[in-house]
C-alpha cells in the first residue's frame, strides 16, 4: 500500500487518537447535569437526582484508571510491535469500549466500558505524541506533537456540542446516541494509519536500516535519496543507536538510574502538573462551576460551551509559535496566568458566595451561589483559565516528555511520564465532586497552590529542548560515552530554532547548534562536514 511522507498529514490522521480523549471528556460533562442520566443512574431516594457524588466521581475517574494501567503496558506494546501498530490497536479497543458504554444497563457496566475506553486513550495518549516527535523535524516538532493537544480541544467541542443536540431526544436515546458516535472516529483512525510510514527510530532500533533510511526521504527529503538532511540524520539516529546497545538491557528500571534519573523526574512532573493545573476536572464538571454562577437549563449548557469553543481557538497560537518561543517560556506563562484565575475564583466565591444546603437546584456539588456581578467575573475568570492553559500547558505537556528520552527508552519513558498524567487524572476526577460538596470554593485555592509550585519547579529544574534534533537533547544531559556529566542550569539553556531551520532546508555549512555546557573539544568532534 502507498504510503504518505506529508509530516501534516502524518499528524492529522495520528492526534485523533487524542481526540478520543476529548470526546471522552466532554460527553461527561455535557450529560451528568441532564435529566435522561440522572434519572436512569439514579442512587438516591429522591427521583432523578443521579449518582451520589463519590459514585459520579468513580464513573468520571474510571476511564483514567483503565489510562493509566494502559499507558504504563503501552511503552512494551509500543516497543515489540511499533508506534503505528500501537496506536491502531487502541483505536480497535476505543470501538469495543464505546459498544458497551452505549448499552450500559447501569453503572457497573458504565464504569466497565469507560474503564476499557481508559486503555485506548492510554496507549494513544502515550505513543501519538513519542510516534510523532520521532518523525517530525526539529523546526515543526513543536507543533506538530502539540497538534494532539489541538484534537483534544476539537474532540471535547464537538462531543459537548452532539451531547448537547442529542439532550434534546426523549429518554435513554440522550446519552446512549453521543456515546455511540464517539465510535466514529476511531474507525477513521484505525483505517488511516493504514497509509502511515512507521517511526524511522523505531525502524533502526529493529535493525530494519533500509525502511528506515526509506521513511526518512519519504517525510524529510521529500523524495530525494540524495538530501542532505536525510543523510545527516540518518547518520546521528545510527550514532545513537550503537551507543544505547552498548548500555544494558532497557527496562522501566533503567529509568532510575543515576544516568536517566533527571529525565524521568522531569518527564513525569510535566505530565503531573498539567493535571494539577485543575484543567481536565474543570472541563469534566464545569456544569458544577456555572451552577454556582446561578446559570440553568440551556443557558447552563451554552454558556460550557464558549470555554469549549476558547480551549479550540486558544490552542491555536502555541501551534503556530511553540517551537519559536520555547517550552520553558510557555509552561511559565501559563502557571502563573492561571494561578491568578484560580485565586481570584476562590476569592469571589468565599467572599461573595451565598452558602446552599443541599446545592443549587438540586446539584449536590453546587453548595455555594453567588449573583450579579460576581456570578459574572466567575464565569469570566473560568473563560480566562481555558485561555491561559490552552497555549501553554495543555500542547506543552504532550510535546516536552518524548523530547526529553533517548531512542532506546523513549516508547517507555513516555509511557511511564503519561502514567502520571493518568493516575493524577483517576484521583482529581474522584476527588472534584466531594471536595465541591465539602470545602466548596477552597477547591480553587488547592489547585492554584499547584500552579505556583509547579512555576518554581520548571523555572529551576526543566531545560529548553525546542529546536533540537532528537539526539541532541540526548547530548544535553549525558556526553556520548555515556558518563554523566552536569550542563548548565535550566534557566540558561537556549532555543535553537532558527538554526534548526536553516539546516533542515539544507545549510549546513554553518555552526551546529549547542547547550552552552559543550566543550569546544567535542563541538569540533560533532561538527559536521561542510558541504559543497
Amino acid at each position: 500500500m502507498k504510503k504518505f511522507g506529508n509530516v501534516y498529514l502524518i499528524a492529522a490522521i495520528s492526534i485523533i487518537g487524542g481526540g478520543l480523549f476529548g470526546f471522552d471528556i466532554s460527553s461527561m460533562s455535557a450529560i451528568i447535569a441532564t435529566q435522561p442520566y440522572l434519572c436512569y443512574f439514579n442512587q438516591g431516594d429522591v427521583p432523578c437526582t443521579g449518582p451520589t457524588s463519590n459514585v459520579q466521581g468513580g464513573i468520571t475517574a474510571s476511564m483514567a484508571g483503565g489510562s493509566w494501567l494502559a499507558s504504563l503496558c503501552s511503552g512494551f506494546v509500543s516497543d515489540r510491535f511499533g508506534r503505528k501498530r500501537a496506536i491502531m490497536l487502541g483505536a480497535v479497543i476505543w470501538v469495543i469500549g464505546c459498544i458497551i458504554v452505549s448499552a450500559s444497563q447501569n453503572i457497573a457496566m458504565l464504569i466497565v466500558g469507560r474503564v476499557i475506553n481508559g486503555f485506548c486513550v492510554g496507549i494513544c495518549s502515550a505513543q501519538v505524541p513519542v510516534y510523532i516527535s520521532e518523525i517530525a523535524p526539529p523546526s515543526k516538532r513543536g507543533r506538530l506533537v502539540g497538534a494532539q493537544q489541538w484534537a483534544i480541544t476539537w474532540g471535547i467541542m464537538i462531543m459537548f456540542f452532539i451531547s448537547y443536540g442529542c439532550s434534546f431526544l426523549k429518554g435513554t436515546g440522550a446519552f446512549r446516541v453521543p456515546w455511540a458516535l464517539q465510535m466514529i472516529p476511531a474507525i477513521v483512525l484505525f483505517f488511516g494509519m493504514t497509509i502511515l510510514p512507521e517511526s524511522p527510530r523505531w525502524l533502526a532500533s529493529k535493525d530494519r536500516w533500509d525502511e528506515c533510511r526509506d521513511v526518512l526521504v519519504l517525510t524529510h527529503g521529500h523524495g530525494d535519496v540524495n538530501s542532505p538532511w536525510v543523510a545527516r540524520e540518518f547518520a546521528e539516529i545510527k550514532e545513537w543507536i550503537e551507543i544505547e546497545r552498548q548500555s544494558k538491557q532497557i527496562s522501566y528500571l533503567t529509568l532510575f538510574t543515576p544516568r536517566y534519573i533527571n529525565r524521568t523526574h522531569i518527564g513525569l512532573f510535566t505530565q503531573i502538573w498539567s493535571q494539577l493545573t485543575g484543567m481536565n476536572v474543570m472541563m469534566y464538571y464545569i456544569t458544577y462551576v456555572f451552577t454556582m454562577a446561578g446559570l440553568t437549563g440551556n443557558t447552563l449548557l451554552v454558556s460550557s460551551s464558549i470555554q469549549y469553543v476558547i480551549n479550540v481557538v486558544m490552542t491555536v497560537p502555541a501551534l503556530i509559535w511553540i517551537d519559536r518561543v520555547g517550552r520553558r517560556p510557555t509552561l511559565l506563562v501559563g502557571s502563573c496566568l492561571m494561578a491568578t484565575w484560580l485565586f481570584v475564583n476562590a476569592g469571589i466565591l468565599g467572599g461573595k458566595g451565598t452558602p446552599v444546603p443541599g446545592g443549587v437546584n438540586g446539584i449536590k456539588e453546587a453548595q455555594v451561589q453567588v449573583t450579579g456581578a460576581a456570578s459574572k467575573a466567575v464565569i469570566a475568570c473560568s473563560y480566562l483559565f481555558v485561555a491561559s492553559y490552552a497555549p501553554t500547558w495543555g500542547p506543552v505537556s504532550w510535546i516536552y516528555p518524548p523530547e526529553l528520552y533517548p531512542n532506546e527508552l523513549r516508547g517507555k519513558a513516555v509511557a511511564f511520564a503519561t502514567s502520571g498524567n493518568w493516575a493524577f487524572n483517576f484521583a482529581l476526577g474522584y476527588f472534584v465532586p466531594p471536595a465541591f460538596e465539602t470545602i466548596t470554593w477552597r477547591t480553587y485555592i488547592v489547585f492554584g497552590v499547584f500552579c505556583v509550585a509547579m512555576t518554581i519547579h520548571v523555572f529551576f529544574m526543566f531545560p529548553e529542548t525546542a529546536g533540537k534534533p532528537l539526539e541532541e537533547v540526548t547530548e544535553m544531559f549525558e556526553d556520548p560515552a555515556g558518563i554523566k556529566y552536569i550542563g548548565t542550569p535550566a534557566w540558561k539553556t537556549k532555543n535553537f530554532y532558527s538554526s534548526t531551520l536553516r539546516m533542515e532546508g539544507g545549510d549546513l555549512s554553518g555552526k551546529r547548534m549547542h547547550s552552552d555546557d559543550e566543550s569546544p573539544e567535542r563541538r569540533e568532534a560533532t561538527e559536521p562536514e561542510k558541504i559543497v
